[in-house]
């Protein structure tokens, strides 16, 4: 039984990490979720904020964003919108951004961009909860 699991996380962009790992913890609809090496079959969302990876003994962490992750026994795929390691968040530049959509949602807005204002939002205070809770 192998001690590793397989992470991949997919954005628009890029694959940005494809890595044997010991753990994932992902923030689930209903809250954190562990997932280990021969975890059974799964297919869920994913909400916005810290996800935690667990290699070697150590732990890392990204910010990110929506999306939908598939758990194999030997594989953790996830595609999302944004993902962001700690070391890449620009603190300032994500309190501007949460501002910003704050303000808009303030303003009259179309269904359409209250959910691309609430989006932008929900990645912004994800950057900022990593970025603050692990300083």
């Amino acid at each position: 039984m192998s001690m590793t699991i397989r992470l991949e996380i997919t954005t628009p962009e890029a694959m940005v990490y494809s890595e044997d790992v010991e753990m994932v913890t992902l923030p689930g609809v209903d809250g954190q979720m562990g997932v280990l090496p021969q975890h059974t079959r799964l297919m869920t969302y994913m909400v916005p904020g810290e996800l935690i990876i667990r290699k070697d003994g150590h732990e890392s962490y990204l910010a990110i964003g929506e999306g939908l992750v598939e758990v194999t026994n030997s594989r953790v795929s996830i595609a999302t919108n944004m993902a962001v390691s700690i070391e890449k968040i620009d603190e300032a530049a994500a309190e501007e951004a949460r501002q910003r959509a704050a303000a808009r949602l303030r303003e009259k807005l179309s269904s359409e961009e209250v959910a691309s204002v609430n989006a932008s939002l929900a990645r912004a205070v994800a950057q900022l909860h990593v970025k603050r809770r692990r300083h």
